[in-house]
């Protein structure tokens, strides 16, 4: 579904990433580990095309999306949750949602699409009329996913979503992916948490420096001593 070639992104002179290459088939969950400034959101940014790329490629569904403008990259079906959250603190619940179908012009499968977020996430459907500011930072990164799938992305980039929320919360938001995953939308998914990260994916990549250094199926490399010393506190 997705392959990225060679892919390099400087900031000024800082090379933030080196000739990385990944894919992503149709289904899967992907997941991106590694160290602050491993260039793991660098990565997905380049593939949203809000960073330039400097050299190799993205390739989504046999397409060159390399230098395609992130606007069309969402209506080609590729959107991002970015790190952060970043919803509209003042617009409502409902709003921040309709933003996200933006690109669509079909209100009933617009109006299908926020019944299913509702029931993804009931929290959202009781406080729908309330401004995204006063939600906690659970409900908001529920609403920042919740936006993004208003668009039906085949590919989701997911950018730390436990990021700030406490572990249960975390539990509910990694089952609420799992269950994204299942209903069908292929999602690439940078965690700080390895450990949860590797947990749900089916396969992963370890980034240090801008570079892949370790790949393989997720379950594999939750066993690899070299990741537990590293990045599982083990």
């Amino acid at each position: 579904m997705l392959v990225v070639e060679n892919l390099s992104v400087s900031y000024k002179a800082i090379k933030a990433l080196v000739n990385l290459s990944c894919r992503v088939e149709k289904g899967e969950i992907v997941a991106l580990i590694g160290a602050n400034g491993a260039g793991k959101t660098t990565t997905l940014n380049t593939i949203s095309g809000i960073f330039p790329a400097a050299a190799g490629s993205v390739v989504f569904e046999d397409e060159d999306i390399t230098r395609v403008p992130p606007h069309e990259i969402v209506k080609r079906g590729i959107c991002q949750v970015p790190e952060g959250r970043r919803v509209f603190a003042k617009m409502s619940v409902l709003e921040n949602l309709e933003m996200g179908a933006y690109i669509r012009s079909d209100r009933k499968g617009i109006a299908e699409e926020m019944d299913r977020i509702f029931h993804l996430f009931p929290r959202l459907a009781e406080r729908r009329k309330q401004l995204a500011k006063t939600l906690s930072g659970g409900e908001q990164q529920m609403l920042a996913m919740g936006r993004a799938l208003m668009s039906q992305p085949r590919l989701l980039l997911l950018d730390e979503p436990s990021m700030g929320l406490a572990p249960m919360l975390v539990e509910k938001i990694f089952e609420i992916i799992q269950e994204i995953n299942k209903a069908g939308t292929t999602i690439m998914l940078v965690e700080q948490n390895a450990h949860m990260a590797l947990s749900i994916a089916h396969r992963a990549y370890v980034l240090e420096t801008g570079e892949v250094v370790l790949q393989g199926p997720a379950k594999e490399l939750a066993e690899n001593p070299e990741v537990r010393k590293a990045y599982l506190g083990e």
